[in-house]
């Protein structure tokens, strides 16, 4: 699988000066964790959940959760349980292109099945879906832990690793930062400490943090509206600051933390401006393609992603198909970006020093940004670097169009 490989490969010739890398799930963590991009969310409970894993893939979607926690009825996990084994029995069969709604024309356009995760409630359901899952595991890249906590993740990740175990493969734990403990300002800390302490020690089988904002603004009757970022609501920004401070940092003690969900995906009647200059937008046919984001709210999600990216947050959480394009063409390295990085990360600047941007806009400090050029450049290998003329308004407008 690739980004932006749902588009046609003449088409990725034209925006990117270099294109994403191809990645599979037995990858190295490092590359999954930064290729996550959007990862989808879907009821694991959905008749024809194969079908829609299938078709999201084929619409560029890399990462997907399916999910038996907070989106399912109580009473419907063990159904979905159920239907999670059928599934994955479908999802392991070969499809042709006869089997396809709409089938393959560009042989660098077929796709695979995304990374797939499985968010679980219990620990124990970890070991029980592995066993029942039989061959078919081999779909499975691992499970989402809700609730994390030292206490809770010890004994998912203990269940994790028996898991791993008895079927032989390689299985990640995505961690959910969202319990109360974390929020409150008399338990974070400690909490924080404690999560640092078991993360770090189960840390190859910890692929990326999840955050939780939902259930941060639930804790206190609180919900953002469209017109709002998760970062002004200054108690979840609060919580997001403290979540890098202590997993994020690049010393190679850090994890990859992804950002919020955005929870919008409707019009809805709106009380301010919208959020995109028309600038961007001028060329073409874009103005039209910035009035369809402005219309479902899609303006405050590109807002949210490049605060996400400002914050150190990488990838997102998502709950509808509509939301994946923008995450993904707002992660790919712009080619100033990707020059900056070159030029800092020169063998032999490794002393340190200054020098100005090829741009001539801005200087570049070695030692400084050699974190970010790092990063930079990592996610420039699977997400691609944009050609010097092309803008997110056409990374978007191909995504889209793919």
């Amino acid at each position: 699988m690739r980004h932006f490989g749902h588009i046609p490969s003449t088409a990725r010739a034209g925006l990117f000066h270099r294109e994403p890398a191809a990645f599979t799930a037995d990858s190295p963590a490092r590359t999954l964790a930064v290729a996550l991009g959007a990862t989808l969310y879907s009821p694991a409970t959905r008749p024809r959940l194969a079908d829609d894993v299938r078709k999201q893939a084929a619409r560029g979607v890399v990462s997907m959760v399916l999910c038996l926690e907070d989106s399912i009825n109580d009473a419907d996990v063990e159904a979905g349980e159920d239907n999670l084994v059928r599934q994955f029995a479908d999802l392991a069969t070969p499809v042709t292109d006869a089997d396809l709604a709409t089938p393959v024309t560009d042989a660098d356009t077929a796709t695979d099945v995304p990374l797939l995760f499985i968010r679980v409630r219990e620990p124990r359901q970890i070991t029980d879906l592995v066993a029942r899952l039989g061959e078919t595991v081999r779909l499975l890249s691992g499970f989402v832990l809700p609730k994390f906590t030292e206490s809770r993740g010890r004994v998912f990740l203990e269940a994790l690793t028996q898991a791993e175990q008895a079927c032989g493969r390689r299985l990640f734990a995505m961690p959910v930062l969202e319990s109360p403990e974390l929020l409150h300002l008399e338990t974070r800390a400690e909490t924080l400490a404690g999560i640092a302490s078991i993360t770090d020690k189960y840390r190859d089988h910890v692929l990326a943090l999840r955050l939780g904002v939902t259930d941060f603004c639930s804790a206190y009757g609180l919900r953002r509206s469209p017109d709002m970022t998760a970062y002004d609501v200054k108690i979840v920004a609060h919580v997001i600051a403290d979540v890098v401070n202590a997993f994020g940092r690049s010393d190679g003690t850090g994890f990859t933390i992804t950002g919020p969900v955005w929870e919008y995906f409707r019009p809805g009647e709106r009380m301010f401006k919208p959020q995109l200059r028309r600038s961007p937008f001028l060329e073409g046919s874009a103005e039209d393609l910035r009035t369809a984001l402005i219309a479902h709210d899609l303006d405050g999600l590109l807002r949210e992603i490049e605060l996400d990216r400002a914050n150190g947050l990488l990838g997102k959480t998502c709950i509808h198909p509509t939301h994946v394009v923008p995450v993904h063409a707002l992660s790919v390295v712009s080619h100033e970006e990707w020059t900056d990085a070159q030029d800092i990360l020169r063998p032999e600047l490794d002393g340190g020093g200054v020098l100005r941007s090829a741009y001539t806009n801005k200087m570049n400090e070695v030692k400084p940004h050699r974190a970010w050029a790092e990063r930079t450049l990592l996610r420039a290998e699977v997400f691609g670097v944009a050609k010097e003329d092309v803008g997110f308004v056409d990374l978007l407008t191909a995504g889209l169009a793919g």
